[in-house]
């Protein structure tokens, strides 16, 4: 309040006050920092990937000087336009859209992979819902358990 009061900016007094040293240590701290996360949930996901596909987007300028000339106030929508079917997209548009959607088609085809079903492996589950529940049981209490199972399997359990 005092800075606007004195017509300065917050933002750069502040930034008077920074050493350099510190100022230093907190970019390197920054630049050290992983901006992927990795999965934290499907909202996260879905923002990330829509940051993405807007950084790659690559405005036309010269078609939207076109239709400024052509629409002029008519082009900024306001609260009592009418929007609907009144656009029509032009076919190299349509046609940088279809590829841009088949390459993140190949690009998830990639990543997601089927599992190998194993022939050799013990059967243990009486459905497809118990053998998942059996691997995750696995997962977790596998390494406490490896003695009962192998006792039960000799005949040997007390």
């Amino acid at each position: 309040q005092e800075c606007a009061a004195r017509g300065e900016d917050y933002e750069r007094v502040k930034l008077l006050e920074i050493s350099a040293e510190d100022a230093e240590r907190w970019e390197r701290k920054k630049k050290r920092k992983n901006p992927d996360l990795g999965f934290s949930d499907y909202a996260a996901a879905q923002l990330r990937q829509y940051q993405r596909l807007t950084r790659q987007i690559k405005p036309d300028l010269e078609q939207y000087e076109r239709l400024k000339e052509q629409y002029g106030e008519a082009l900024y929508p306001t609260s009592d336009s009418l929007l609907h079917g009144t656009h029509v997209p032009s076919r190299e548009g349509v046609d940088r859209m279809v590829a841009d959607l088949e390459k993140q088609i190949e690009k998830r085809e990639r990543y997601s992979r089927r599992r190998p079903y194993n022939d050799d492996a013990d059967i243990d589950y009486i459905n497809e819902r118990n053998a998942k529940f059996n691997k995750k049981a696995e997962r977790f209490y596998g390494k406490y358990t490896a003695e009962i199972k192998q006792n039960l399997e000799r005949g040997t359990a007390v």
